[in-house]
């Protein structure tokens, strides 16, 4: 077990974001945290990289706590999201160069021109972040996010901003990473379609709570088995099912 999330709470104020959840990843899986907008998502992957505490609940990374071992779990990890910034007025090589010394990186050079061509962003090498489109910025982001091979890569929404092209080829990547280097990786989005077409299992998130686990035709069925208060997920689930025959 790679990844393990038990009751999982967190309150800000009289609020609570994300309200007893819990999951497992096992290695080398691809799996998907989908949700509506708001449903705590972000939240989660947060708690995950340790950059917010939990109010209750554990995290275990490769078999140890996060709360004791965060640097340890944190340099086999990685993690890119489109609305985290780079540092506007370094360049592009410059940015990376930093990330790769963090990680201790051997041949940075290389591992940077390698990420940069895979994801179609060599040309930007010299340009300073500041005078990338929003796009390439999501681009660099996952670059970084390879730099140091993560044995867990987590993505929040890696695909925004992209158009259809781009975003294709950014997937086409991901899985070649999983299938190649058995790279496990944990892929946000409140794109139902997203999700089906790259990940193996998907927890469904609303209002902080899982309300389901499993492939996307095994959480059709299970939410088509129960009358819901909530016929907007309903219609989410069956578009699934729909684009998985289709």
């Amino acid at each position: 077990m790679l990844v393990q999330v038990e009751n999982l709470t967190k309150r800000f104020d009289t609020f609570t974001a994300v309200n007893g959840v819990s999951f497992r990843i096992e290695r080398g899986e691809i799996v998907g945290m989908l949700g509506p907008n708001g449903a705590g998502k972000t939240t989660t992957i947060q708690m995950i990289l340790g950059l917010i505490t939990p109010t209750s609940g554990a995290i275990r990374i490769f078999g140890k706590s996060l709360a004791t071992h965060r640097e340890e779990i944190l340099q086999r990890m990685n993690f890119t999201s489109p609305y985290v910034a780079f540092p506007f007025r370094m360049t592009v090589h410059e940015n990376l160069s930093v990330f790769a010394r963090l990680y201790g990186i051997k041949e940075p050079q290389r591992r940077i021109g390698e990420w940069l061509e895979r994801f179609d962003v060599a040309r930007l090498r010299d340009k300073p972040i500041a005078r990338l489109s929003s796009g390439e910025n999501t681009r660099i982001g996952l670059a970084k996010a390879m730099l140091n091979d993560p044995e867990l890569l987590l993505l929040d929404e890696p695909t925004a901003y992209l158009d259809p092209e781009i975003a294709r080829q950014v997937k086409e990547q991901l899985l070649a990473a999983n299938r190649d280097r058995g790279m496990t990786i944990l892929y946000t989005s409140h794109n139902m379609a997203e999700v089906e077409q790259l990940c193996s299992r998907i927890v469904f998130l609303n209002h902080g709570r899982v309300i389901a686990i499993g492939s996307p035709i095994e959480i059709t069925h299970a939410i088509l088995k129960e009358e819901r208060d909530e016929p907007a997920l309903e219609e989410v689930f069956l578009r699934v099912a729909r684009e998985a025959r289709g």
